[in-house]
């Protein structure tokens, strides 16, 4: 494993069991304006971050249809298709009506709408992963289930993730579909997911963790996690990244940015090998 694609280090982890792709990958929700609304203050640099993913070894990246709504997705198109070796992983299923403005609708023909829209922008026929961004409360999830998975027999996808979900949630949907991934958030200060990411393991389901960089008052100078980054010559930041990835074999982070030399630093904390000693006095604190 050479320097160049550092995001290759942490090995590989087969969604749905027949998709490689690295564990580090890349998470697109940053390449928007202000509030995931809007284009990005700086293109040319967007532009340029998702054009460096791939060099890095980044073969997993993450979006939504609502990121921006919908830059996220045509900024991929336009730096990254035909896609070679790279697994775009798209949401569907939350409207947007201004700046940090989210809202569930889980109406079938609306999901199907989400599909075929995310395959139109990304352009390419089958959606390799679509995830459910939320099961929409208002709205029975048998209904919202049934339709994903008639895509997926439709061809239109090839697998299903799910994003802020239960067990108990995650089973009843595996009555209509194999639960490929699940998207929830977790990181150092937050393992309130702890239990699901336990059944991912269990199933081989993949784990992927938003806003996984959170450090919280690990950052101080006096904490176990300043020590260890400091002796390993890496960012709080990076050590957040490699614990996720000594965490579990599941675990799939997805850091995101709008800078190139960020996206760098995220990427090559897949080489820096935690042992069991940091791994656990970086866990006790954050406990």
């Amino acid at each position: 494993m050479t320097t160049q694609q550092p995001a290759a280090a942490a090995g590989q982890f087969r969604i749905g069991g027949d998709l490689p792709v690295n564990r580090m990958g890349f998470g697109a929700m940053r390449v928007t304006g202000p509030g995931i609304w809007g284009d990005p203050a700086n293109p040319a640099q967007a532009r340029a971050t998702l054009a460096r993913a791939p060099e890095l070894g980044i073969t997993f990246i993450d979006t939504a249809d609502s990121y921006g709504p919908f830059v996220s997705e045509d900024l991929i198109r336009e730096v990254l298709h035909p896609y070679h070796g790279m697994v775009i992983a798209t949401k569907g299923g939350l409207t947007r009506h201004g700046p940090d403005l989210w809202k569930p609708l889980g109406r079938p023909e609306y999901l199907r709408q989400c599909v075929l829209m995310s395959l139109r922008r990304l352009h390419v026929d089958r959606i390799d992963l679509w995830q459910l961004h939320r099961i929409d409360p208002a709205v029975p999830a048998n209904e919202q289930f049934d339709v994903i998975a008639e895509m997926r027999r439709e061809g239109l996808i090839r697998h299903v993730g799910l994003s802020e979900v239960r067990v108990a949630q995650i089973e009843a949907a595996q009555k209509y579909f194999p639960v490929a991934t699940v998207q929830n958030r977790y990181n150092l200060t937050d393992r309130k997911s702890d239990a699901v990411l336990q059944y991912c393991e269990q199933h081989r389901i993949g784990f992927i963790p938003w806003y996984p960089l959170a450090a919280g008052e690990l950052t101080h100078p006096d904490s176990a996690a300043s020590r260890v980054a400091a002796r390993l010559r890496i960012t709080h930041a990076q050590l957040a990244l490699a614990w996720l990835l000594k965490r579990s074999p599941v675990i799939l982070p997805i850091p995101g940015t709008s800078q190139v030399a960020h996206l760098e630093q995220n990427a090559a904390a897949a080489t820096v090998a935690l042992s069991d000693e940091d791994f656990a006095a970086v866990s006790r604190q954050a406990a």
